[in-house]
Formats: C-alpha cells, sequence, structure tokens
C-alpha cells in the first residue's frame, strides 16, 4: 500500500531547502527533515535485463489475484483501503511492471484510487516505477496532479522495498518533483510481533517514511510472505490503518 538493475552512486536525492521552504509556508509549520534524511544525487541505473517477471520479495510479494484489505482512520475520518494485485501489466522503461489498484473510500464510496506500477529486479528490490492517481472532486474520481511515471518530465523510480533490508538503511521510494513525489524511507528494525485484525504476526519488518512536502513522519509494519500489515503516523498527523483481511 503506497499511502514505493543496477544502481550508480548512492540511492539518495538531494532536499533543497528552496523547496522546503517554499513549501512549508504554506504549512502550519514547516516539514522538519529527521536526521536520517537523504543528501546527495539521485542517479538510479534501470536496465530492463535487470529485471525479473514475478514480485516475490519477502516482505513485499505481490501475487496477481490477491486482495489486501485495510481498515483505519485519516484524523477524525474512518476509511478503508483495499489494494488488489491485478493480472494486468504496463510497460515501463522497457520493464514489465506490477498494476496494483489501490481504492479508499469513505462510507462504502470511494474517494481516492491510485494504480501503483512495481517490478522486482534480480537482487530482490522491489521498484516504484510510478502511478495514475485519481481522487474526488465534485462528486467524481478524476486524474490527480501526483501522478507519474518513471522516465516521463523526469520522474525516476524508486525502491518500494530492498531485497535485503538491513537496519539503517535509506532510499529514495519515489523522484518526481512537479507532483511533489520525494518519499523517502529508512529500516528502522524489526519487532518480535505485531497483532493486527487479520492475525499475530512474528518478526515484523518496521521502516520509517518522509518526504520534504509533507510535515509527518510514517512508520511502516511489514510481515514476511504477507507484505504491509500496518501503518501509523508517528509524528506530525494522526493516521493509522491495519490489514484485516487477505484473500486470493
Amino acid at each position: 500500500m503506497k499511502r514505493t538493475a543496477t544502481l550508480v552512486g548512492t540511492l539518495g536525492i538531494a532536499v533543497p531547502l528552496t523547496l522546503v521552504t517554499a513549501l512549508g509556508s504554506s504549512l502550519a509549520s514547516p516539514p522538519k527533515p529527521p536526521g536520517w534524511a537523504i543528501r546527495g544525487s539521485y542517479s538510479p541505473v534501470v536496465r530492463a535485463s535487470d529485471f525479473v517477471s514475478r514480485i516475490d520479495n519477502k516482505y513485499f510479494p505481490l501475487i496477481p489475484g490477491t486482495t489486501f484489505r485495510y481498515r483505519g482512520y485519516s484524523d477524525e475520518t474512518a476509511q478503508t483501503d483495499d489494494m488488489t494485485v491485478t493480472l494486468r501489466k504496463k510497460t515501463i522503461l522497457g520493464i514489465r511492471c506490477t498494476v496494483v489498484q489501490d481504492t479508499v473510500s469513505e462510507n462504502g464510496k470511494p474517494v481516492e484510487r491510485t494504480y501503483d506500477w512495481y517490478a522486482q529486479d534480480r537482487e530482490g528490490n522491489v521498484w516504484y516505477m510510478g502511478e495514475y492517481s485519481l481522487e474526488l472532486k465534485n462528486g467524481r474520481l478524476v486524474r490527480a496532479s501526483d501522478s507519474w511515471q518513471a522516465g516521463v518530465n523526469g520522474g525516476k523510480p524508486g525502491i518500494i522495498m530492498r531485497g535485503d533490508p538491513r537496519r539503517g538503511q535509506v532510499y529514495r521510494q519515489e523522484y518526481y518533483p512537479p507532483g511533489g513525489g520525494l518519499d523517502q524511507a529508512r529500516v528502522f528494525g524489526w519487532r518480535p510481533s505485531l497483532r493486527v485484525p487479520a492475525g499475530n504476526y512474528g518478526h515484523v519488518l518496521t521502516t520509517d517514511e518522509w518526504s520534504p512536502v509533507e510535515p509527518q513522519v510514517e512508520r511502516k509494519y511489514y510481515a514476511a510472505r504477507i507484505g504491509e500489515i500496518q501503518e501509523q503516523v508517528t509524528a506530525g498527523g494522526h493516521e493509522r490503518f491495519r490489514l484485516v483481511s487477505v484473500t486470493h
């Protein structure tokens, strides 16, 4: 749930202070970069020959036909989030990507829908190749400004899940400045167990996510052979979603 070859250099991106200041000026308080925020250039080299046909990453498996249902809240509003791994493929930069449909609903009615594109390289890293995002306006779902695609208008892919996550790793998840796509993440570590409505899971991977365009830090929890089981804003907001069910 996104609510993100061979690399040259570090998977990082400079976060210009001018950008943070400009975006923060319209907020009650500008976002403060965490200590692990990435600095430096970002130039991923992505070759189609480095990718495989399946996404079977231990913590981010995407098996076609699988639907994950999450329930939670954003501020004071109850929401559900249904993420379906479709049978569809989309070719981006010569790479066959899996299409995932993600629908957020309130009171049973969709308020946001996103088609996310993922692909896995031979090292097991799952790449986020872009999204087609729709948001509710005047009773209709219309294209959102944060839609983007790797290789188009400066969009660059990022890694949504490392093939071999290690504590302290920091990486870019997406890069599309025109639409504010600047998410980055850090591997926080593992916790012994976590219970959510879908069940009790052990040895849970935890990551933190942050973006210079949003004044909050989000912690996500992943169970082996399942994927994301919980996400929660830990600073700068009031939001939490937990896995309710997984169907095939």
